[in-house]
């Protein structure tokens, strides 16, 4: 009798397999590699406009640490922010319906060594990659205008890529139960709010004070938090609040896509 191939071969790794998705996407993308940024420029639009020219009007800002600092240079971390979640959202809500629903990718997938869980992993980190990439031209852009200071601007960088593992691991989360195109209009109504009102234009303080008790629940608020203390050098204990925020709600996202498409690929 034959030996099983894993026995052969020896067992396939978890990490691996995901690795083969990850390699999948880039051979995939790398022939319409404009595609993936086609939600970059919105942030950086956003910084030109609304960051230069009311930033003229409006001078300089007050942190609560009580140092000020110009207002395109206050904006410029929150929009950081908002472009790791674009990029991790935009590749985990349509793209990743698409792969569901039409292209059965996945099924083929499960015909291979591959589980649930591997495909949940390697498309929550494709989805978090895009969105370090939109955030690694932004920061480049921020910093070519003099926008940081100090040295802790890189850290800017990690806190991105857990702006986008949280992101895209609830947006993956949410597109398994979405039926059809239609339901993406939902996307734009969580995210819009979330874009307009996590303290990315103006300080927390400023907020009614039930609006600022709702704002402490957004994502994007806690994300927009750490990129403006790393990028002005103005950290504080709380950072580690916003993190630990940030990690808990990609680590319950990426739970519930794997139960998900347990339950949609194997039932």
């Amino acid at each position: 009798m034959t030996a099983p191939a894993t026995t052969t071969r020896g067992p396939v790794r978890r990490g691996s397999r995901a690795h083969r998705l990850l390699e999948r996407n880039y051979l995939v993308y790398r022939r319409v590699w404009k595609v993936i940024f086609s939600g970059f420029f919105e942030p950086v639009f956003y910084l030109f406009s609304i960051g230069i020219g009311l930033g003229a009007l409006i001078g300089e800002v007050t942190l609560p640490s009580g140092e000020s600092v110009g207002y395109t240079a206050f904006v410029a971390p929150a929009l950081l922010a908002s472009s790791a979640m674009n990029g991790a959202v935009l590749e985990s809500t349509m793209n990743i319906f698409f792969k569901l629903k039409f292209g059965k990718v996945y099924d083929g997938m499960l015909t291979t060594p591959m589980k649930p869980m591997d495909i949940a992993v390697g498309e929550i980190i494709w989805c978090l990659f895009r969105g370090f990439l939109y955030a690694a031209a932004f920061l480049v852009i921020a910093l070519v205008m003099g926008l940081v200071r100090g040295w802790m601007w890189i850290l800017a960088l990690p806190a991105c890529v857990l702006i986008g593992f949280a992101f895209a691991a609830c947006g993956f989360a949410a597109t398994t139960w979405m039926k059809s195109w239609q339901d993406f209009d939902m996307v734009q109504l969580v995210t819009v709010p979330l874009f307009l009102f996590s303290a990315t234009f103006y300080p927390l303080d400023v907020y009614p004070p039930v609006l600022q008790q709702i704002t402490k629940f957004s994502p994007l608020y806690h994300g927009v938090e750490l990129t403006r203390g790393f990028m002005l050098s103005s950290p504080d204990p709380s950072m580690f609040g916003h993190a630990a925020f940030l990690l808990v709600m990609g680590l319950i996202g990426l739970a519930i896509t794997r139960r998900r498409l347990e339950k949609l690929l194997l039932s």
